[in-house]
């Protein structure tokens, strides 16, 4: 009879578990499905057991502090999750957490999350307090036999039999239970549909592993062209473009393929073989032999442009190419992710640092080493700290001569640091070595949006005490407001060296500001975003000075802005080896979001829902839905399949 009272502790185990779960759940903005609470029900019995057992086979004076250091050690995964999410709206990988020191400049934001999230953390810790609390009520030592101990092991592996069993009659679907589990790598949705522990369990596994995950190489054609037209201003004036061809290299993939004994490779020939290239169109070459100025911008979004606040913005966005439905999706590395997207025409690889792991593959298509091979002097430059990321590694890699703050670069170190500084030291150093492309990622919109530990908020504070807005939306403009002073110095200089007239400058985002607070971005969009879309809407500047305005009404993404630029430069590339189209060509639109949403010219398919929402109209039948399905399937899988394979070294494009 004292074998019962003692298992208290287990079953107190396994009840903490879950309500670290749902606790976790519910700070995170995730919807409470009982169907999923019952797997990570099925999965946390199965663990609890299992370590219940093992640590009553320790000596009697050492198995509290072993029950207390566990319970201590999943409540600050969860906790860290939490804080992590609060941050940067994602979930650290096991990749992330390995790179964890990378993340200490952010301290004094994770800090102030923290103190802002304190009544939350305290809960997280109550399972903590009530153990010690109660310990003499819940914990009874005693040495545990080994036969009592096969017995939990064989009541552990009914609960994760129970799981399985479970994982497998849930199988239609992307996203179901099967697929997360067995097939695909999403840590952010497994952590919403697998529970927590289970998604970094798998996450951790797949990690040491290698594993990677299979899909049938059944390629899907993209839908035919729109013949929806764009609309623009009359003065429009493209370069006349008669005889429209395929924007491709002369690559035989069958040869290719007759030669290869790699199966990965030959598939991956197979389907960009299969792939419909785009053509070229009246906007092919418009700035060929420009200079190029491609800026990535922290946090950036089209909430900030205004005629007064940000001229120099308001200017670039409405005299140059005015792309209506642009998105920036996030993806799971935030910032690095979204430079990756933006510069390499790629879908990130879920569960690493995708830019850092592409330094050791051959990546032609980026526009630093297109422009380099072409004889352009080619400079990267970043204002915050020069490896964050691996930046040194990957920026060097797709043809930059690349600084940092501590590699060359001296901007003031301040937190955030200053875009106006970086343009002042840099400019210098290729305005006058035409034909140039300079690349910047900056650093002065960054998170978090105060005028208390933001220095450039602070910086520009009288600027925008004035406007009707709240303490947050005034912080996160005056952050923007030193990007548009940074690029008002840019077309200053430009101008001074003769070279504005044909320099081609194009600015994007890494992801949309998610350091505001949600009320915030309503606030300053003057209405209620959707989160699905909406939330992800923004700019792509494309400028050159003295053009005349166009505006494009087509649904695209960062995903777009490689081959996008690479058109209008009349750089020859091959369309069908990258993820993204030429948003000016006649290619069909495909937007993908990082849960597998998507947009194209007919509608948007929320995949939380499986809904599918028809423009105006526009009628659609279920065939038409799985085609893109899976065309947005086929661009994640592929895409890494590429950065694992190191793909293109196998084409002979050198």
């Amino acid at each position: 009879m004292r074998k019962l009272p003692a298992h208290r502790t287990m079953y107190f185990f396994t009840v903490s578990l879950l309500f670290l779960e749902i606790w976790f759940k519910i700070g995170t903005d995730q919807n409470i499905n009982w169907n999923e609470l019952l797997l990570s029900f099925f999965f946390m019995s199965a663990s609890s057991i299992l370590l219940y057992g093992i640590v009553r086979l320790l000596n009697a004076r050492k198995q509290f502090a072993a029950f207390l250091i566990l319970l201590a050690f999943f409540t600050l995964i969860y906790c860290s999750q939490f804080l992590y999410y609060r941050t940067f709206h994602m979930y650290y990988s096991w990749y992330s957490f390995s790179e964890a020191g990378q993340i200490f400049p952010f301290w004094r934001e994770i800090f102030t999350i923290g103190l802002q999230q304190a009544i939350w953390l305290w809960i997280f810790f109550l399972p903590v307090v009530l153990f010690i609390l109660y310990r003499n009520w819940l914990f009874t030592p005693f040495y545990m036999r080994l036969r009592s101990f096969a017995k939990l092991l064989v009541l552990s592996g009914l609960f994760f039999s129970a799981a399985l069993a479970q994982i497998h009659l849930d199988k239609k679907g992307e996203f179901s239970f099967y697929h997360l589990y067995y097939l695909e790598h999403h840590p952010q949705l497994a952590v919403e549909r697998l529970g927590l522990l289970t998604a970094m369990r798998l996450d951790i596994q797949r990690q040491w592993t290698g594993w990677s995950p299979q899909r049938e190489p059944v390629h899907q054609h993209s839908p035919a062209p729109s013949q929806k037209k764009q609309a623009s201003p009359d003065k429009k004036k493209p370069r006349s473009n008669k005889s429209e061809q395929n924007q491709v290299l002369d690559i035989d993939f069958q040869q290719l393929m007759d030669r290869e004994t790699n199966e990965e490779i030959i598939e991956l020939h197979r389907y960009f073989a299969n792939e419909p290239p785009t053509k070229t169109n009246a906007y092919t070459g418009m700035f060929k032999d420009y200079n190029l100025i491609l800026i990535t911008a922290e946090a950036f979004s089209h909430l900030a442009i205004h005629p007064e606040i940000t001229p120099t913005l308001h200017k670039l966005a409405t005299e140059g190419f005015q792309f209506t439905e642009f998105y920036t999706p996030i993806w799971e590395v935030s910032t690095s992710d979204g430079e990756y997207v933006a510069l390499t025409g790629l879908l990130p690889k879920s569960g690493v640092w995708s830019f850092q792991e592409s330094s050791h593959i051959y990546l032609p298509f980026t526009l630093g080493n297109q422009l380099r091979k072409l004889g352009y002097t080619t400079k990267a430059y970043h204002n915050h700290t020069y490896d964050y990321y691996g930046r040194h590694l990957s920026h060097p890699n797709i043809g930059y001569d690349y600084k940092g703050l501590g590699n060359g670069l001296n901007v003031t170190e301040t937190w955030p640091e200053s875009d106006v500084e970086m343009m002042e030291l840099t400019v210098s150093e290729y305005v006058d070595k035409e034909p140039f492309h300079a690349y910047y990622m900056t650093v002065s919109g960054h998170l978090l949006y105060t005028f208390t530990g933001n220095y450039i908020a602070y910086k520009n504070k009288e600027l925008v005490d004035h406007l009707p807005y709240s303490e947050e939306a005034k912080a996160y403009l005056a952050t923007q407001i030193e990007l548009d002073r940074a690029l008002e110095y840019l077309l200053n200089e430009l101008e001074k060296a003769g070279v504005l007239d044909r320099t081609l400058i194009a600015i994007s985002s890494d992801h949309y500001p998610y350091g505001l607070d949600k009320k915030t971005i309503d606030e300053l969009a003057g209405h209620e975003v959707e989160e699905n879309f909406e939330l992800y809407r923004n700019a792509f500047i494309v400028y050159a000075s003295g053009m005349d305005p166009v505006r494009i009404d087509k649904p695209a993404s960062s995903l777009d802005i490689l081959p996008t630029l690479s058109n209008l430069l009349g750089l020859e590339y091959d369309s069908r080896l990258l993820m993204g189209r030429d948003i000016l060509s006649d290619a069909p639109p495909l937007v993908v979001f990082l849960n597998r949403s998507f947009i194209t010219d007919k509608g948007k398919f929320n995949a939380e829902t499986g809904e599918f929402i028809p423009h105006d109209g526009v009628q659609v039948d279920d065939e038409y839905i799985e085609q893109i399905k899976a065309s947005v399937a086929d661009k994640f899988y592929y895409s890494r399949k590429i950065l694992e394979t190191d793909y293109y070294s196998t084409l002979n494009l050198q």
